[in-house]
């Protein structure tokens, strides 16, 4: 099958090359892309700059112009700033003005989709890139990104698999990665992480690789091998706000609420994104303590999202759910289903429907939420207590036990309910 052959080309590149050769990093990665990073955050002005002066004296190289769009890409990513979503457009679409065509600036454009929410352009202009250069590897890994967030899991793999016979190396290892997560073979995921670590020489490649095993390890309820990973990935760039953001559930696991929300401190100041600023906000509310400037900060980052071309209801949905508006909540998970039919999205839909009192018309999401089989303890939290809702005891019981035995410290606020739920259940 498909999915099993990642495994195999992987492992016979690196028998092939050398793992030192895998090492080359192909394409901008965007807020949903799973390559590693291009270059460290902290050489991106600098980047950013020379290329700036090479088109001051050449004003025709289309190959800068593309360059400097993927670099304002990445650099809205470091920062979590969307202001730099136009700057990146127009380069991009000036390469394209001086080489009509070129693949590099359609794939970048591409990036840039996928970076904004829009995944059916992305896709169009990943397939647009790869029409112009069948041997774009980067094209395939923005066709990866869009065709899972859009739900077509035979579709991702596909392209996952085109990246990797392409080039094996650390943006198309960590694509496969996710992609056979995604199918519930997270031990296969955790082994081409590890070959993606082997492969990463920047501190930045190395926190990236650490920071997706500690993610692997927290979903399976290894708290102690997280926690490792965290340690590992920190030491390598301390700048990296998804390890403190992982590190964040860690010390909540291990009873240190302070601890967790100021390592949440850390990643806000960073990265104020509405995810970040969500889990603050629920972080807060399990101590006891007022979520609302959090949720006011998570709206204002999701304005200036959409005011630079950006459309995330996904997003939208789970602030107004932390807010305690669930009917708004539903009508903006399922305007975003209506454009993209991903696992994610299902379990918003369903988890928006219970909140506002309709469990039964929650089941059928949920339980598409869990079809291509990744294990998820907050998925399976949230499958039992819709199930409990609509009558089906029993399966609550199975969903509850599920999502502790995954789990137990998988949400300082859900965990406990799963607990207590259960313990009545029985």
């Amino acid at each position: 099958m498909r999915l099993r052959m990642i495994i195999t080309v992987v492992l016979a590149a690196a028998l092939l090359f050398g793992l030192g050769a895998l090492a080359g990093r192909t394409g901008g990665t965007t807020e949903t892309a799973f390559g590693a990073p291009d270059r460290p955050a902290a050489k991106l002005p600098a980047a950013i700059a020379a290329y700036q002066q090479r088109l001051r004296k050449v004003p025709g190289d289309w190959t800068t112009w593309a360059a400097l769009g993927s670099a304002y890409l990445e650099q809205a990513r470091a920062v979590a700033d969307p202001s730099y979503y136009p700057k990146a457009e127009g380069a991009l679409r000036k390469s394209l003005e001086v080489r009509a065509g070129n693949a590099l600036a359609l794939a970048g454009l591409g990036a840039l989709a996928n970076a904004r929410h829009d995944f059916t352009g992305a896709r169009g202009l990943a397939e647009q890139a790869l029409a112009a250069d069948p041997y774009s590897d980067t094209a395939y890994g923005v066709l990866a990104d869009a065709q899972t967030q859009l739900g077509h899991p035979a579709e991702a793999t596909d392209a996952v698999q085109h990246m990797l016979d392409l080039r094996p190396g650390l943006a198309s290892y960590t694509r496969a990665s996710y992609d056979l997560e995604q199918h519930g073979r997270r031990t296969d995921a955790i082994d081409l992480m590890q070959r993606a670590l082997a492969a990463a020489t920047e501190p930045a490649d190395l926190a990236f690789c650490h920071q997706h095993l500690a993610a692997l390890a927290w979903a399976a309820g290894d708290v102690a091998t997280a926690a490792r990973e965290v340690s590992l990935g920190l030491a390598a760039d301390a700048t990296a706000a998804g390890l403190w953001q992982l590190k964040a559930r860690v010390d909540a696991a291990g009873g240190d609420l302070a601890a967790a929300l100021a390592d949440l401190d850390k990643v806000v100041s960073r990265t104020p994104t509405v995810d970040a600023l969500v889990e603050q906000a629920r972080m807060l509310t399990a101590a006891g303590r007022d979520p609302g400037a959090s949720l006011r900060l998570a709206e204002a980052a999701h304005q200036l999202f959409t005011a630079n071309g950006g459309t995330d209801d996904l997003g939208a949905s789970a602030l107004a759910l932390a807010a305690g508006r669930p009917a708004e909540a539903v009508r903006l998970a399922r305007q975003e289903w209506d454009r993209r039919q991903f696992a994610e999205v299902a379990d918003a839909v369903a988890w928006s429907l219970n909140a506002a009192g309709r469990p039964a018309e929650a089941l059928p999401y949920i339980q598409k939420a869990e079809a291509l089989g990744q294990l998820d303890p907050a998925v399976a939290f949230h499958h039992g207590m819709i199930a409990l809702g609509a009558g089906d005891r029993v399966t609550a019981r199975l969903q509850l036990q599920l999502a502790l035995s995954l789990n137990p410290h998988f949400s300082p606020l859900d965990a406990p309910v799963a607990v207590s739920t259960l313990a009545g259940l029985s």
